[in-house]
């Protein structure tokens, strides 16, 4: 019976350390890039992904640190995913439309502006920037 209490007991010990360590690594990332620490928050970015795959804040700080290290591919691989796991997220969505006008895929770029006016709330401010730019793009073609 002592046997089995402490297999319980380890057990619960195991995962609550794990349910704080997943928060910890976010909130430790999050810090750590807001002082420009960009190496050390992707690694436990990363890290956190690894205990918590379907973080969508993560990715979208992940897309964030490739942006600053001009990985555009790693950018957008990440900013899908944060698509894919919150397909509202206006910050993700704005960031793929940037990508989408500097690579001249106006269509695509069309069509994300239009989803992006369905779900801004607080980016809705962009839209000017994007339509800006976007008829920049059609008078040079």
């Amino acid at each position: 019976m002592q046997k089995i209490i402490k297999y319980f007991l380890i057990i619960f010990i195991s995962l609550t350390i794990n349910v704080f360590a997943k928060e910890n690594f976010f909130q430790e990332a999050k810090i750590l890039f807001d002082q420009g620490k960009i190496e050390e928050s992707k690694f436990l970015f990363q890290r956190n992904i690894v205990f918590n795959p379907k973080d969508s804040k993560s990715y979208l700080f992940l897309a964030k640190i490739f942006e600053k290290e001009e990985n555009e591919f790693e950018e957008e691989k990440n900013i899908n995913t944060t698509l894919l796991l919150e397909p509202n997220n206006e910050e993700a969505m704005f960031m793929l439309i940037d990508i989408k006008l500097e690579k001249s895929d106006i269509s695509k770029a069309e069509e994300l502006r239009e989803k992006f006016k369905i779900i801004c709330n607080s980016l809705c401010s962009k839209i000017e920037s994007i339509d800006e730019r976007l008829s920049n793009i059609n008078a040079k073609n």
